[in-house]
């Protein structure tokens, strides 16, 4: 029997490399001589630039950046052993996790740091990007990124502006850098909204990034006047495309600004690991996440995974913390089989504590019974 694990992360509990080296030791326990392919994974979320550096063969790169409020912090970025691909992720320079609570103002963020992360990037080497942009603090569609990166933004008097969310509704005039970065730049974007409207960047995400009903209205403001600006002065239409809005616009930013090229995270994940590659001859997948629910029926990665090893007629199974989705759900999924890893009740941090063992314990009695079966 050879088996593939290829699971997510079970988030605040294990990575992903973690959740493998569960289910390896679960199988060896029940089928001693299977052959088994440990390919940690993720969805382009938190997490996606180790993934796939460590899959790649690469290294971390450490550099300084700005965070969303212009401070100085040390973050990272991946790259390939030929240095020609680099692996980013916004949040860990524009991200949520860098402020507190009361710091969270998407009127005040900029995505500055990405930018510097971009450029510091290309120094380094890199040929092309690939960008993941979950988790940002910002609504800016970017103009910190891109103003990190050279170009300048004007008000109607042909002052400069800070590139901060509250000051996209005074830009009159765009001025591009003057050293273009020449670089291909795939963005994972799992956010279909536009940039500007009740479906886009500022309505729909700007409460969790801590912005009020009056800030959400004035940052939709900003977000039609620089989709105008843009389409008045290079005569591009932008802001209606599925994906410009996701991470406070930067979408729409990463379209215009570096002419990025949005992708489903998953589907950069499983091209950049070779996944299909690595179904060859695999009698079983064992894939996973911390929760199954809606969110996973609309292209995560299991979705992902399932799909591509249906396509094979490998089966798949998936193991995670909650499991929430229904019979009929797990199969349209393309999912042999779903089961959590909890078989009694208990609280919260007592499933962190026991989601190792968990796994490992699910793992045993799944393989077990398809070797049983087999016999």
């Amino acid at each position: 029997m050879k088996i593939l694990l290829a699971p997510d992360k079970f988030r605040g509990s294990l990575t992903a490399l973690e959740v493998c080296n569960a289910m390896e030791k679960g199988v060896r326990a029940a089928f001693p001589t299977a052959k088994v392919i440990a390919l940690p994974m993720a969805d382009g979320g938190e997490g996606t630039v180790e993934i796939l550096t460590q899959n790649a063969g690469g290294t971390l790169v450490n550099c300084t950046v700005q965070d969303p409020l212009g401070r100085s912090i040390q973050t990272f970025f991946g790259r390939t052993p030929d240095r020609n691909t680099a692996f980013l992720e916004m949040a860990s320079a524009s991200g949520l996790k860098w402020l507190v609570q009361n710091e969270r103002n998407p009127l005040k963020t900029s995505t500055y740091g990405t930018g510097q992360l971009i450029a510091n990037a290309v120094e380094a080497g890199a040929k092309k990007i690939i960008l993941g942009i979950g988790g940002s603090a910002t609504t800016d569609a970017g103009i910190g990124m891109a103003a990190a990166l050279g170009w300048k933004f004007l008000d109607k008097n042909g002052q400069e502006l800070v590139p901060v969310g509250e000051n996209l509704v005074y830009i009159e005039k765009i001025i591009p850098t003057k050293i273009p970065l020449d670089i291909a730049i795939d963005v994972a974007c799992d956010v279909t909204a536009p940039l500007f409207g009740h479906a886009g960047a500022a309505y729909l995400y700007g409460p969790q990034k801590g912005a009020t009903d009056e800030a959400i209205e004035w940052l939709d403001k900003g977000l039609q006047q620089i989709a105008s600006v843009v389409q008045r002065d290079f005569g591009v239409d932008l802001a209606q495309i599925p994906g410009t809005g996701a991470a406070g616009g930067i979408g729409f930013g990463l379209l215009f600004f570096l002419n990025a090229t949005l992708k489903e995270g998953v589907n950069i994940v499983i091209e950049q690991t070779r996944f299909e590659e690595q179904l060859e001859g695999v009698d079983l997948v064992l894939t996973g996440e911390g929760k199954m629910d809606a969110q996973t029926l609309q292209g995560k990665l299991i979705a992902g995974i399932a799909r591509a090893s249906k396509a094979r007629g490998i089966p798949v199974m998936a193991l995670c913390g909650t499991q929430l989705l229904t019979p009929k759900e797990i199969h349209s999924l393309g999912l042999t089989y779903a089961t959590s890893i909890l078989h009694r009740p208990m609280s919260l941090p007592e499933a962190v504590e026991y989601a190792y063992q968990g796994v490992t314990e699910t793992t045993h009695s799944l393989v077990s019974m398809l070797f049983f079966l087999q016999q």
